[in-house]
């Protein structure tokens, strides 16, 4: 008896770690693996999708609906208004905030998103560099006459990593880039420090083979036109989205606004909203696949849930 209760007294209970990151390219299933885990741990999600933030873009960014969150609480949607222009600090502030409350209410946060640098402005020691007004007012001005994709051929010259990681159609991050590397001659990518936790974290990636990640872009593509897109879109319009320089260059949303405007119609949006998502997904697959702390996991594993938690468990080795 004696032993036997030694030997109980050495096995540890599981835990888990204080914060569980689920990444991955759109349209993996991230969300979902997210509040199955949520509900199994005692947890709540936190967002770490940069278009999520905005008031109102539900659709076309597939953003769960009440019914899919499954009682677990969601934070960090629905932050912005569609004119103001996305911040990775303010996102940083925000999401320290919300992990604090979190664990000190006893429960653990789940972060969920495919934005890379908000991931990582979330999870790890990441200092921003500082602005320059009169810099970023110029690159500005050259992004409203020239466009980006001018700026997006200049990043590829000075930092062909950034080049790689942002979309050509992201004017904001592309002005972002340039501004830090005029401001401290170096290459943007060179002001993101080496990988290293704040917190006692796990990132759980999901990985889908590139053929049928192109079939279910496809296919959330045609649900979000089915649920109405082209409606929030002309919705967010009068609400300022075309003049938001973060929100209205959104995937799905930028074309629509082409359609509005006469440019282009549906299905020509439509395709492009596909091709251009696609090539999307292949930045967040490079940019997560450069984190050696990410664990991947086959979307459709039959035991993903399982094995996930036992990645989370603190006797897993990180």
């Amino acid at each position: 008896m004696g032993t036997h209760t030694q030997i109980v007294a050495r096995i540890k209970p599981v835990t888990f770690r204080d914060v569980i990151a689920v990444v991955g390219p759109t349209a993996a299933g991230k969300s979902d693996l997210a509040v199955e885990l949520a509900l199994r741990l005692d947890g709540e999600a936190i967002n770490a999708d940069s278009m999520q933030l905005y008031r109102g873009m539900d659709v076309g960014t597939a953003k769960l609906a009440p019914a899919e969150m499954r009682g677990v609480p969601h934070h960090l949607l629905d932050v912005w208004d569609v004119t103001v222009t996305a911040s990775v600090a303010e996102y940083q502030r925000l999401s320290d905030a919300t992990i604090a409350d979190i664990r000190g209410r006893g429960r653990l946060p789940v972060l969920v998103g495919g934005s890379g640098l908000y991931v990582r402005a979330a999870l790890d020691h990441l200092e921003f560099p500082g602005t320059d007004p009169e810099v970023r007012a110029r690159l500005e001005a050259e992004l409203d006459a020239a466009g980006p994709g001018v700026l997006h051929e200049r990043l590829r010259g000075l930092d062909p990593k950034a080049a790689e990681a942002i979309l050509p159609s992201n004017g904001r991050r592309l002005v972002r880039a340039l501004e830090v590397i005029e401001i401290s001659g170096r290459p943007f990518t060179a002001s993101l420090p080496d990988h290293r936790y704040r917190y006692d974290a796990v990132q759980i990636g999901l990985t889908v083979p590139r053929p049928e990640l192109d079939e279910r872009i496809a296919l959330r593509v045609g649900r979000m036109w089915e649920a109405g897109l082209v409606d929030e879109v002309r919705e967010l319009e009068k609400a300022g989205l075309r003049d938001g320089r973060t929100a209205g260059r959104a995937l799905g949303y930028a074309q629509v606004l082409r359609v509005l405007a006469g440019e282009w119609t549906e299905e020509q949006a439509r395709q492009d909203t596909i091709r251009t998502t696609r090539r999307f997904a292949r930045r967040q697959e490079s940019w997560f696949r450069r984190d050696p702390r990410v664990h991947w996991l086959p979307y459709d594993d039959p035991d993903l849930v399982g094995r996930a938690l036992a990645i989370s468990s603190d006797h897993a080795v990180h």
